[in-house]
Parts: structure tokens; sequence; C-alpha cells
């Protein structure tokens, strides 16, 4: 499976992925922050991002979109 077809034309970049994982395994803002590196508020602006992008509204939403690319045959996002 194609990346177009698992992500659509939206496709994160690897450091968003790394967030989309991170934020589906429960991690606050301020642990994903320190586990990439960054700021809290530099977490919060990706967020926005990735919604966007995604067409998400919220990390519940993030976490659902992880979970089914997951269970698909193919590449998965880690």
């Amino acid at each position: 499976m194609s990346a177009i077809e698992l992500y659509g034309t939206r496709i994160p970049s690897d450091r968003e992925r790394r967030l989309i994982q991170l934020v589906a395994e429960g991690m606050k803002n301020r642990e994903v922050a320190d586990a990439i590196g960054t700021t809290e508020n530099n977490v919060k602006n990706s967020l926005r991002v990735i919604y966007d992008k995604l067409g998400l509204w919220n990390r519940v939403e993030l976490a659902l979109w992880y979970e089914s690319r997951q269970n698909q045959p193919g590449p998965t996002i880690n």
C-alpha cells in the first residue's frame, strides 16, 4: 500500500509521525516535548498543524487516526 493510499494526499513528515505516535500512546504535551527535544508550545503548534493537515479536531481523533493505520497492511507510520 502506498503512502497516498494510507494517508491521502496530506502525508505527515517524519517528525510529525513521531509526534502522532507519542500522542497516540497517551503522552501529555510536556512529555512529548521532552521525548522529542522541543518545547511544549512547539508541540501545541505542531499538533494544530497536524490537525489541519489531516482534517482532525483533537487528540482523540488523532489517536484513532493513528491506530486505524497501524492495523492496515503495508507500511506503518512508525
